[in-house]
């Protein structure tokens, strides 16, 4: 036998601390997953914010390069761009006059470029607000 009187005291002791550094370790876990999780819906966000300002940067080209090339505006796949990108377009559609060819069938929609430019700025700093809002090294895992 061990005469050691410190001997259960000792295991005592390291009984506390294992059990002191589970619960850190658990601690660090539960952290380490409310931060995956904040990262998870701010990449959420901002892959939405991506669709949608693409998603309304190719609409507007397509209508861009239909006026551009005289595309017949009573075809309906025209008729229905046109339709779906006006609430877009309303904003700038009296800021310049747009030159046309001598027939007046082609336009080159200068508005339509600049509304394209402000929605990628305007996309872009949403991103960028999400970014912030996420802290260092957004990408980053």
């Amino acid at each position: 036998m061990n005469d050691n009187p410190n001997q259960p005291d000792d295991w005592q002791r390291q009984h506390e601390l294992s059990q002191k550094r589970d619960a850190y370790r658990l601690q660090q876990e539960t952290q380490r997953l409310k931060v995956a999780q904040r990262r998870a819906k701010l990449a959420w966000v901002r892959n939405t914010i991506a669709l949608l300002v693409g998603s309304l940067e190719i609409l507007l080209g397509i209508r861009f390069f239909l006026r551009a090339t005289g595309a017949n505006p009573d075809n309906p796949f025209a008729q229905f761009i046109s339709k779906i990108s006006e609430p877009f377009m309303a904003p700038f559609s009296t800021l310049f006059i747009s030159p046309t060819d001598a027939t007046a069938t082609r336009i080159f929609d200068i508005n339509l470029l600049i509304a394209m430019a402000v929605y990628a700025l305007l996309g872009g700093i949403a991103i960028a607000i999400v970014n912030y809002l996420q802290g260092q090294n957004p990408y980053g895992r």
